[in-house]
């Protein structure tokens, strides 16, 4: 095995932007997890790039190996840069690792392994094939352990699906100067702008709501994205209402829940908070974020049923904004890639 062409230095910006390029896509690719992929030439420049835009779709690496090879660059291919581990088994499309085995790829950076067990293994193909490959992770480097919490991250949603059988939860919270969730008389919020933008952004990245029946009867909320650009052709986004009344659609009007699957949701409703988790695994999301009221949000906490929590507080000056997870304010969190839009917010 010969030594890498590029160094870590060179690898650094151009997996940064990749990073952020496959976060763009989170909310729009479940069940599979959002990935990105760059291909470069021996000098490091970037050939071609390509992310994974939702399901069934190609994934990143041979979304990357169409446009080069519609730029007529495929035969300057020397490098790889993939998020996450290229898989090694045929599902809905062949195993990305053949398709790079394909190219003349002789270095492939990977910024985190693979946690499905049916789709692993793709590195040691790549490592073992006939033609010397050099196949080195992230976290190999030492100075680049940040980008590789970052892929971490970027796939943590679809890692807890896929090995736990349950979603990523976060919960979203709202705090005045006062501790209160409650927004002044005839306002919906009392955060800032910037804060509404963050909110919006976690709202596009998750793939399904969790809330309670006194938020939809009392506040009618549309759960739409704002603030921020929606996913393009997006599928179904589901809305769980936890509602104990029992019956099919509990206290639920008729005409929310008709405009919701208008809107797009696919509107389920739960007598047991503590279901929830499995129910949306069933439907494929990867990441779900809670939007309720003070008493959704305790008993969510009192199930343990949270991953992370995102808490705005209103200050007289710009919100601060805490994001802590079940290891601690520094845990991995997917949080950390929609703050401001980039990659390990401080």
């Amino acid at each position: 095995m010969s030594a890498l062409t590029l160094s870590p230095a060179h690898i650094r910006p151009v997996f940064h932007a990749l990073i952020t390029q496959a976060t763009d896509t989170l909310g729009a690719t479940a069940p599979n997890p959002s990935v990105g992929c760059a291909l470069l030439d021996k000098n490091g420049a970037v050939l071609a790039t390509g992310t994974h835009p939702k399901v069934g779709a190609p994934h990143a690496e041979i979304m990357a190996i169409n446009e080069a090879h519609q730029k007529g660059v495929l035969d300057q291919v020397h490098t790889a840069l993939v998020t996450l581990e290229p898989c090694n088994h045929t599902g809905r499309t062949p195993p990305c690792s053949e398709a790079l085995l394909n190219t003349s790829v002789q270095d492939i950076w990977i910024g985190a392994a693979d946690p499905n067990p049916k789709a692993s293994g793709g590195a040691s193909r790549l490592r073992e094939a006939p033609g010397n490959r050099n196949v080195t992770f992230l976290s190999n480097h030492a100075e680049l352990a940040d980008l590789a919490e970052d892929c971490a991250a970027l796939i943590i949603p679809f890692q807890q699906r896929v090995l736990n059988q349950r979603p990523w939860i976060s919960i979203k919270q709202a705090l005045n100067d006062a501790g209160s969730m409650v927004p002044p008389k005839g306002q919906k919020t009392f955060t800032s702008a910037a804060s509404l933008t963050l909110a919006h952004r976690l709202r596009r990245a998750t793939d399904a709501i969790i809330t309670g029946i006194g938020t939809v009867l009392t506040d009618d909320p549309s759960f739409t994205v704002r603030h921020v650009p929606d996913h393009m052709g997006r599928g179904p986004r589901i809305i769980v209402v936890c509602d104990r009344s029992g019956g099919p659609f509990g206290r639920m009007p008729t005409l929310w829940r008709a405009r919701m699957a208008e809107a797009g949701f696919t509107v389920l409703v739960s007598d047991n908070l503590a279901n929830v988790p499995a129910l949306l695994a069933e439907h494929g999301v990867n990441w779900a974020m809670v939007e309720g009221g003070p008493a959704l949000l305790k008993a969510v906490s009192e199930l343990n049923l949270w991953d992370d929590w995102l808490t705005i507080h209103k200050t007289n000056t710009a919100d601060r904004i805490d994001i802590t997870t079940q290891h601690g304010p520094h845990g991995l969190s997917p949080l950390r890639l929609l703050r401001e839009k980039t990659c390990s917010p401080e």
